[in-house]
């Protein structure tokens, strides 16, 4: 590659850091002073992009040929997604301030399916591609390469925007509510500040940022549905490296990000030792290494600083309830019910068919509960493991030709491996850092997955996974999948209460000994680390026997499995339960992978209906489905 050229790449991702700065920066100025994890701010980007495709269309009209309608169409999508943002606030998310961060997560996670499925009913499932700007047409020459105007235009943008927050933050007397509230917002309240006034504003004033990067990435990218789950990891990632609630660490992160995969890609396929090495495939995942490495070398991102402890209610402990013989007794009866099923609904196979993916997903679920509940660490990246046992099995089996009962030990010892592995990074970290340095782990195996080809299928996955032949064998007067239907319920039964079983040991309670107060843990000879370490290889070693069974119910594999995606399913699974009851976890699987699967298959906007029902739980429900149970059985008793 010439100097040229490399001086292109490095141009073009300093055009691209500008856009994530604008989406990290309003998602780190929000999470700074509300202390919201906003899972809906990559829609907010995907408003501001279809928002600004329409002011385009309509002054383009009105002002053909003017370089002016696209800036004020810019300038209309950022103010709409600012009072969208301030309404969201207001009617949600003010509501939810004092309940745990994972909570929020849950709500806005709600949200975010909700404005997916209002986007794709306004403007279609299409493609909306802008038109180019006038007077940024074509491109300029450097040293005789060429160069997009428009991205010449947006490598100016950031560094303005960020000296106008900078002047916004440090020269007005709102500003300086808004660093004091970032440092600590209970004060702020006690000294008289409308804390509900301030939080609106802040939230607009983020919103309005994620959406003028959705308006101005729609000359360079088309609006569509897709562009939400990918705004979002990629703030996160931003934020997190830079620090939370930094500005000037967001940009310095964008800025070594885009970086970063402009080198990727300018370094092109290179020959070392006898082997060949594609750097431009490590973009799909630079940003995630970037991310493990600076949280490994850096715990709180580059110009971060230590997470203080929460106040109030957020911080409260979670205690599962105990085990008592009449909850035994229901277990008991719940089992044996569900081990009758094959022969209760031999007329309708599909029950068992979507039994069996409720059970994976409740051990997955379960497994992640683990770690969560008793042990206080938040994963985002769990599908790495539910991935890694069902392609490691896959794997062996295929290369191997051995039985599929092999794959029920092959799959959860490559879920221990995975979790053996990235948990000895992830414990020392805590909270938001934490959970964002298990989703750059989670990524990183999917990109391997995604992009070995001969080994895992890369996106065609692999297929042909079959249970053994008397798993598949059809006997009368049951289910066509009956055997295997009772062999997952074994297994995930089995697994559900070695799980309890350990919580009750003395390994569980060292683990929420260490969720509650590490200091006093450590005091009394409790390695806090060490037990969280292998708590996290407990779950993981579950998460991968979900994995298999999954594969083999399905016959087939693709990377979705280990997908962000997957995690935060998982993650809302979790939630809807509830954290505080070991029956949450499996009561929120089935209810969520049931809600999905129902959902899916009546009508278009199914997304926007399983929003809606988790919005119900968290505003009125905020102790999940299970909680609501306990309620009720309470006031039975009352």
């Amino acid at each position: 590659m010439t100097s040229a050229s490399l001086l292109v790449q490095i141009l073009t991702g300093l055009a691209g850091a500008s856009t994530l700065f604008l989406t990290g920066a309003g998602l780190s100025l929000i999470f700074g002073v509300t202390r919201v994890v906003n899972f809906a701010h990559g829609s907010l980007f995907m408003v501001g992009a279809y928002l600004g495709w329409t002011a385009g269309e309509w002054l383009r009209a009105l002002l053909p040929g003017s370089a002016a309608g696209f800036w004020l169409a810019t300038l209309l999508a950022t103010l709409g997604v600012a009072a969208l943002g301030a309404l969201l606030e207001t009617l949600i998310l003010r509501r939810i301030y004092r309940a745990p961060e994972l909570f929020q997560l849950l709500a806005t996670f709600a949200v975010a399916l909700v404005l997916r499925d209002g986007c794709l009913w306004l403007w279609g499932a299409e493609d909306l591609l802008g038109p180019r700007v006038p007077g940024l047409t074509g491109a300029l020459s450097v040293l005789g390469v060429p160069f997009p105007r428009y991205d010449a235009a947006l490598i100016v943008i950031g560094p303005a925007v960020l000296g106008l927050m900078h002047l916004l933050l440090t020269r007005t007397h709102f500003g300086v509510l808004i660093r004091a509230a970032t440092q600590d917002r209970e004060m702020v309240s006690a000294l008289g500040v409308i804390e509900s006034r301030l939080f609106t504003s802040v939230f607009a004033i983020g919103a309005g940022l994620a959406g003028l990067a959705g308006a101005l990435q729609l000359p360079r990218e088309p609006a569509n549905l897709g562009l939400d789950l990918p705004a979002i990891s990629d703030a996160f990632v931003v934020v997190v490296i830079g620090g939370l609630g930094s500005l000037p660490g967001a940009f310095l992160a964008a800025l070594l990000i885009s970086l970063v995969k402009a080198g990727c890609v300018a370094l092109g396929t290179v020959e070392l030792g006898g082997y060949s090495f594609a750097f431009p495939r490590l973009t799909l995942v630079a940003e995630f290494i970037v991310m493990a490495i600076v949280l490994v070398v850096r715990p709180y991102g580059l110009m971060g600083r230590p997470e203080g402890a929460l106040r109030g209610p957020a911080a409260s402990p979670i205690r599962p309830e105990p085990e008592t013989p009449r909850s035994r007794a229901l277990w008991g009866l719940a089992i044996a019910a569900l081990a009758l099923l094959p022969w209760i609904a031999s007329a309708s196979p599909y029950t068992t068919v979507a039994l069996v993916d409720v059970f994976c997903f409740a051990l997955f679920a379960m497994s992640l509960f683990f770690i969560m509940g008793p042990g206080g660490m938040h994963s985002f990246g769990h599908a790495a493991y539910f991935g890694l046992g069902a392609y490691g099995a896959a794997i062996v089996l295929k290369a191997t030709g051995w039985s599929m009962m092999w794959g029920l030990l092959i799959g959860p010892l490559a879920g221990f491996v995975g979790a053996l592995i990235f948990g000895w990074f992830s414990v020392r970290l805590s909270g938001v850092y934490l959970a964002m340095l298990t989703l750059a782990f989670g990524q990183i195996v999917w990109s391997i997955i995604y992009q070995w080809d001969a080994v895992t299928g890369g996106s065609n996955g692999l297929t042909g996974l079959w249970p053994a032949g008397w798993l598949s064998t059809r006997y009368p007067g049951v289910t066509p999948n009956a055997a295997y239907y009772l062999l997952t319920l074994a297994c995930v039964g089995s697994a559900v209460l070695v799980l309890r079983r350990v919580l009750d040991a003395p390994f569980g309670l060292a683990v929420r000994a260490g969720r509650d107060s590490p200091l006093r843990a450590e005091s009394i000879g409790i390695n806090v680390h060490r037990i969280q370490w292998m708590a996290f290889c407990v779950a993981g070693t579950a998460a991968g026997l979900a994995g298999v069974l999954y594969a083999f119910s399905k016959g087939s594999i693709a990377p979705d499995l280990v997908h962000v995606g997957r995690s935060i399913d998982g993650l809302v699974m979790v939630l809807l339960g509830g954290v505080e009851s070991l029956a949450g976890p499996l009561i929120g699987a089935a209810a969520f992978t049931l809600l999905q699967d129902s959902a899916g298959r009546s009508f278009d906007y199914w997304r926007a209906a399983t929003g809606a029902a988790m919005l119900v739980v968290v505003l009125a429900f905020p102790q999940g489905l299970a909680g609501l149970a306990r309620s009720i059985r309470g006031r039975a008793k009352a």
